[in-house]
């Protein structure tokens, strides 16, 4: 019989040796000096890395070693960072403390990961308070995703995560790979703290900002003779909340007692392992193999923007360490060349989705079905997914397309009714594809042609299809970002912008004409962030 393990009792019962850590001690200010002129003047990377380390260890140095069953409290008691008695910190801290549920949800977003992060940030000696930044960031969802394009739990932009190594291409996305973004995110906060003169403060507002902004403030107010401290300098309103929203937390938490917070619990202990796998799998056979479901796979790994992993890497699997071990005796029992079952084709001048079929002996259906396509239509350059599953698996492929079809020409009796208002920039095409109908079937169901121009205002019903694709992951992971528009936009700029329709622009809304936006209006914008840079 197959387990299928629920994901929060895996990391339950996942354990290790508990890592430790000492609170903070000072060094004098002449022995703290000396060292850090000599490093300074080291340009290469291991002297920056021994800079950071010096002035981490100094801070931890001499202290006894505690043992702490809940991670939040070890941050808790483990924070260093001095929090100012200001308006705009104590605004933010009235926030979180009305909203006590939003630290709860935070939190359990977190739990998968935290441990790991918490674990780098102790190898890099950097302060604990450096474990808070993807609540500011991301709330601690991998899948965030910013209006101007940032990613992932540390919101990198894609030329700032390439910058630390973070690939991005049409089957993974290194941003919201947690272990690498954490990495380059630590790495970066390294380099910000020690180019802005080893204040942190400074590091999170450049963070957040752009060094170059924080050094314009910091010159600025010298210049005019005015305190350099970062809450003195002009800097973006953005940026004036951030580094308070930040530190609001710290007080929060180093002082949950005084505020009457219970802190969520975190185990304290290593709950995942990443697996070496050596070469691209399916992701779905990556489940079998580790006796959990496909969604709890794709938790753990959101980097990866489609059915399987990379085939250029990295090779490598987050799962649970209860079944790590298991999983990979398991795979090192499977040829590699068994470990995929699908294949990426771009579609050439002169294809036709039938011929792609012919040529590797599937059908349309199967192609229509894992990606995602309401009709046969196909587009130079598009990719497509092929299966390369075996005979058996092929003829399971085309009975279940055969079996959704059956279920689709029934739907009338079986689905829920809805109605459809045409607005501008709507074709029946459009309309199709939102409800995941046909434009024939919206035709038929409202007396029309399939040609016939709509009217505006026009009420079409449909008869609402929710067919479940039951061959890979075809689930979108949508998030919603508000854009500000800026002079010199349009409709379609801000559609090729997010990969979407200017029709969907319109309708989310409700636009009643598309030449008549203005810089500083605010668009709505629902955004498939597996596609969106893709």
């Amino acid at each position: 019989m197959k387990l299928f393990f629920p994901l929060f009792f895996i990391l339950l019962l996942s354990a290790c040796q508990s890592t430790s850590f000492q609170t903070a001690n000072f060094p004098e200010e002449t022995i703290f000096n000396q060292e850090r002129n000599e490093l300074e003047e080291q340009d290469d990377e291991e002297g920056l890395t021994n800079l950071v380390e010096i002035e981490s260890s100094q801070a931890i140095e001499g202290l006894s070693k505690k043992h702490y069953d809940n991670l939040w409290l070890k941050l808790a008691e483990g924070f260093d960072f001095e929090v100012p008695d200001n308006s705009r910190i104590a605004i933010q801290r009235d926030y979180y403390l009305r909203h006590p549920k939003y630290l709860q949800q935070v939190s359990k977003r977190a739990e998968p990961f935290l441990w790991l992060i918490v674990e780098q940030i102790e190898a890099n000696n950097l302060p604990f308070e450096l474990a808070l930044l993807p609540v500011v960031e991301s709330t601690f969802d991998p899948y965030a995703y910013s209006y101007a394009g940032a990613s992932g739990l540390w919101q990198f932009m894609p030329i700032s995560g390439a910058r630390f190594g973070l690939r991005q291409d049409w089957w993974y996305d290194g941003r919201r790979d947690v272990y690498a973004s954490t990495r380059g995110a630590l790495r970066y906060m390294q380099i910000l703290h020690r180019y802005l003169g080893n204040d942190w403060l400074y590091a999170f507002a450049a963070y957040n900002s752009g060094e170059g902004r924080v050094e314009r403030a910091i010159a600025k107010n010298r210049k005019a003779g005015m305190p350099v401290d970062y809450w003195n300098l002009d800097l973006p309103k953005e940026t004036e909340k951030y580094v308070p929203k930040f530190l609001a937390l710290v007080d929060i938490l180093r002082n949950h007692e005084k505020y009457d917070i219970d802190l969520p619990f975190i185990p304290n202990k290593q709950a995942l392992t990443y697996v070496d796998i050596g070469s691209q799998i399916d992701l779905s056979y990556a489940a079998e193999l580790a006796e959990l479901s496909l969604a709890e796979v794709q938790l753990l790994n959101p980097a990866f923007n489609h059915w399987a992993t990379s085939p250029d890497g990295p090779h490598k699997l987050l799962l649970p360490s209860v079944v790590a071990k298991e999983f990979s005796n398991k795979l090192a029992k499977v040829d590699k060349n068994k470990r995929i079952r699908w294949d990426r084709y771009r579609v050439k001048s002169g294809d036709s989705l039938s011929m792609i079929a012919q040529r590797n002996k599937t059908t349309t259906s199967v192609l229509k079905q894992i990606n995602d396509l309401n009709s046969s239509f196909i587009k130079i350059g598009q990719p497509l997914l092929i299966p390369i599953a075996s005979a058996s698996q092929q003829q399971y492929l085309s009975l279940q397309a055969k079996r959704l079809q059956n279920q689709e020409s029934s739907q009338q009796l079986t689905k829920k009714k809805v109605t459809h208002k045409v607005i501008e920039g709507d074709t029946l095409w459009d309309i199709s594809r939102r409800y995941k109908v046909t434009s024939q079937q919206i035709a038929k169901w409202n007396g029309l042609k399939v040609k016939q121009t709509l009217r505006l205002g026009q009420t079409l019903k449909i008869w609402k299809a929710s067919s479940v694709n039951t061959f890979a992951n075809t689930k979108k992971i949508m998030r919603h970002v508000t854009y500000h528009v800026r002079t010199g936009d349009s409709l379609g700029g801000i559609a090729n912008k997010f990969n979407v329709k200017t029709a969907d622009l319109v309708r989310w809304n409700n636009i009643k004409n598309s030449r008549m936006i203005k810089p500083g209006q605010k668009i709505k914008v629902y955004v498939d962030v597996k596609k969106s840079d893709t």
